[in-house]
């Protein structure tokens, strides 16, 4: 059996967007049908300025195919010092039937792309139908990637913008007006943007609450997207008191997701925990049931969105003959 090669470029002509969040829905749904395995993932912290390396394995029994992702992030002198991003991902696919490595694929486009669909997806289930003011809180590269998804599922009229990084902000209005025609306004400071949401995302590193429980307005829609490892913060632990707390995976989220921050103050118990997106995709619990309802979506990231996405782009590269061939054993 010969393995596919796909590098970056090859992937990023593979798929789209629209076809990412629909990958992602069908994980989602997929792992709340007991058609996925999906060990806890582990990660390795190396001292600075090196960062992380998660590995993350999944198997869905449906299409009889298990991935393994290896990535890395926070590697911020990597391109002076190693000539290669501060970020990257590998993807390995495996038919289920034979344990044969089919596919090996750059997964840091996927990364992105399916993080960035994951947070629509919550918007379609959770926020408001007549949202249209969004705040950033983060203007990096998944920041831009979830307005790329949100903006195909959604109309936005107006985005709110904090980064503790005046550049990093600036840049973001000028790429996301450039590339959508959607207004930014930079705001003087997180509380300033956080008050204007209708839809709230968090995409930053942060070691500690960065929104106030006080500021987040009756009705508003909270894509928490930041914590994936023990150490991580972004929300106060009092928003979850009040709020509708709806996770990927309780199991990820409990210990390494935002969640974990209220459970540890005994704000919240797990019970309190509403569900998984999964859940409120198969229609097994209602999405949003109030126009004043805080929702908290606490997304960790799962195996089984790389597990669906590379195996589409998988598809798609064979289809269209795309990718190189090479064979281990002869």
């Amino acid at each position: 059996m010969k393995t596919l090669l796909l590098k970056k470029d090859e992937v990023k002509r593979l798929i789209g967007m629209t076809e990412v969040i629909g990958a992602v829905e069908e994980a989602y749904k997929a792992f709340n049908s007991d058609q996925v395995e999906q060990p806890d993932y582990i990660g390795i912290d190396l001292p600075p300025p090196r960062g992380e390396i998660d590995f993350k394995l999944g198997y869905y029994k449906a299409i009889e195919v298990i991935s393994m992702k290896a990535s890395s992030g926070g590697f911020i002198d990597n391109p002076t010092a190693h000539g290669v991003p501060n970020g990257m991902a590998t993807i390995f696919l495996f038919d289920a039937r034979s344990g044969a490595l089919i596919c090996v694929m750059d997964g840091s486009l996927i990364l992105g792309l399916r993080t960035g669909a994951s947070g629509a997806v919550s918007v379609k289930a959770l926020a408001r139908k007549n949202a249209r003011t969004i705040a950033s809180i983060g203007t990096g590269n998944q920041a831009r990637m979830q307005i790329r998804a949100i903006n195909e599922i959604m109309k936005i009229e107006v985005i709110h913008a904090w980064d503790s990084r005046a550049d990093t902000l600036s840049k973001y209005k000028t790429d996301i007006e450039s590339e959508f025609g959607i207004p930014v306004i930079m705001a003087n400071s997180k509380k300033e943007a956080v008050e204007q949401a209708d839809i709230l995302i968090t995409t930053t590193r942060g070691k500690g609450s960065l929104v106030e429980a006080d500021w987040v307005k009756p009705g508003t829609h909270i894509v928490a997207i930041g914590t994936d490892q023990r150490g991580k913060q972004e929300l106060d632990p009092e928003l979850f008191r009040n709020a509708k707390v709806v996770v990927d995976s309780i199991a990820q989220c409990t210990e390494k997701g935002e969640t974990w921050h209220p459970l540890n103050k005994n704000i919240i118990a797990k019970d309190d925990i509403y569900g998984e997106i999964g859940e409120v995709l198969l229609g097994k619990k209602p999405g949003r049931e109030s126009d004043e309802e805080i929702t908290i979506f606490d997304s960790t990231g799962m195996a089984i969105h790389d597990n669906t996405t590379a195996s589409k782009v998988h598809q798609n590269a064979i289809a269209n003959n795309v990718g190189t061939f090479f064979q281990f054993f002869e």
